[in-house]
């Protein structure tokens, strides 16, 4: 049985393990931990836990529980004190109180839930972002830099306020993995908040399975306008290593015209992520294209205060990890092919 790791923040990883689960796999999932806005900010603030957002996306989409339980997990509060909150991030913050730390309290989580596989916070520490600009300003804490523009100033470096030490767990996972994929998300919060965490890339870096990366559907507006898949690509490999990306899954396929007007509203008109054939002669990954789209709208969840932020065109979860599982398989099949006569 392949051994999957899958790397990255809430929604995408959330989308890519609720199609691998169907899959006869054992599979890790990597989380970020360094949410500080909506529900996830405002309880660590004020309880002092670790934020549960991302791992409650994860633990939702592996787990063999009830509907029902899935249900209440992600449902949230529309009104009252708890307004904005989800029952999962309480739960998840109940059980670090009452566990000796919030991985603990994860263990236990995925035991009631029945979670297929196994989620795994990035880190058991406070992580808290911060953005090194050009100019030399500082963006503090991963809230703040996903609703800054910063595109035009420039990124210096991307790190933490304090030194973050990989959860063991998370790094065993990447030694042990027959797979990883970097899940599609956020660029900066989501994707490289996990492997600017030196223990996180230097497993990477001396990992010899394939690594699959996922790549955004679209860009951000003040942040990676024009982006292509080369770009995010690029900002990868400065932290894992160059040319340690085998496959890139690349959807090619144009949402229809109601979206694109709908999302160029929000993000502007260059949005979508795009591949250039000629841009990149040297490239090292095998570009994986097709449609990966998710049809309709994604629905957001009522009292979801940063609901306005959260992208509604969306990768289909089935349609990627059948190729996900066919990419994996190539290799084997590659090798039979050249050793025929």
């Amino acid at each position: 049985m392949k051994k999957i790791v899958t790397i990255g923040g809430g929604t995408g990883s959330f989308m890519l393990l609720s199609g691998l689960k169907k899959y006869p796999t054992e599979i890790g999932a990597i989380v970020s931990m360094a949410d500080n806005g909506g529900s996830a900010g405002v309880l660590r603030d004020e309880l002092g836990v670790l934020p549960p957002g991302d791992v409650r996306q994860c633990l939702v989409a592996l787990s063999d529980a009830s509907d029902d339980m899935r249900t209440l997990m992600n449902y949230r509060f529309t009104e009252g004190g708890l307004k904005g909150h989800s029952f999962g991030n309480l739960f998840l913050s109940a059980l670090e109180k009452t566990h000796k730390n919030f991985l603990e309290g994860i263990d236990t989580a995925m035991e009631i839930l029945k979670v297929r596989g196994r989620v795994i916070p990035v880190t058991g520490s406070m992580a808290q972002l911060r953005m090194e600009l050009s100019d030399g300003t500082f963006i503090e804490g991963e809230d703040k830099i996903d609703h800054a523009h910063f595109q035009k100033t420039g990124v210096k470096k991307l790190s933490f306020a304090s030194p973050v030490k990989a959860n063991p767990a998370a790094v065993a996972a990447i030694k042990e993995a027959n797979i990883i994929i970097i899940s599609p998300g956020d660029i900066y919060g989501s994707v490289l908040a996990n492997l600017i965490i030196p223990e996180v890339a230097n497993a990477i870096k001396h990992s010899s399975a394939p690594i699959i990366y996922v790549a955004n559907l679209t860009n951000k507006k003040g942040q990676t306008e024009g982006f292509d898949v080369d770009d995010y690509v690029n900002a990868i490999e400065e932290v894992i290593g160059k040319g340690k990306i085998n496959f890139v899954m690349y959807n090619s396929k144009r949402p229809a015209l109601k979206l694109l007007k709908k999302y160029e509203e929000q993000e502007g008109k260059d949005f979508l992520v795009d591949w250039h054939e000629g841009k990149n002669p040297n490239r090292k990954y095998r570009l994986i294209q097709g449609d990966f789209l998710k049809g309709g709208v994604a629905k957001q969840a009522k009292g979801d205060t940063l609901a306005a932020s959260r992208s509604f065109i969306r990768h289909d979860s089935e349609k990627l990890a059948k190729m996900i599982m066919l990419v994996s398989d190539l290799p084997d099949y590659e090798n039979i092919l050249f050793s025929i006569k």
